[in-house]
């Protein structure tokens, strides 16, 4: 004959295991796919599109710091410094805006992806640590698309 004492106690509450289960169950059904994307469009849209600005002022006039920048830290081999100084400030401004609007999602964060992969390899090689975080979420981007919040899906092109 069993005591009362000796029941289990998981017959009474429920173990940390399954109260894990049912938080994660509850932070997958409250944090969509969609939220995700729409978070790391926003994200990485951001980290290059407040870059892009400080190359240029006004609306796109590129600024002399900028041309000094790419003749004498960014050295990109093939691309003349000025046509590079050019191309880095228009992708960090074109691509973007593509992002946050999830138009072209796919391609703009793969050429997003490329430009990182560019900078981590010939720029500043350090800092792969900030560049494997951009990776991370332009290869979600590039692999999963922008999600049900973007023009890529109204327009059916996702």
């Amino acid at each position: 004959m069993s005591h009362p004492a000796s029941s289990h106690v998981t017959d009474v509450q429920p173990t940390s295991r399954s109260l894990w289960a049912r938080c994660a169950a509850l932070a997958s059904r409250l944090i969509s796919d969609s939220l995700l994307a729409l978070v790391a469009r926003i994200s990485i849209a951001a980290i290059f599109f407040l870059s892009g600005r400080t190359k240029v002022s006004g609306f796109l006039t590129l600024k002399d710091s900028t041309y000094v920048l790419f003749q004498e830290e960014y050295r990109i081999p093939l691309v003349p410094p000025d046509i590079a100084a050019h191309m880095a400030a228009y992708a960090e401004h074109l691509f973007p805006v593509l992002l946050v609007l999830g138009l072209f999602t796919r391609g703009a964060a793969l050429a997003l992806l490329g430009m990182t992969t560019v900078i981590e390899v010939f720029v500043y090689p350090d800092a792969w640590p900030t560049h494997l975080s951009w990776a991370g979420l332009l290869l979600l981007l590039v692999a999963r698309g922008g999600g049900a919040w973007s023009l890529d899906r109204r327009l059916g092109i996702a």
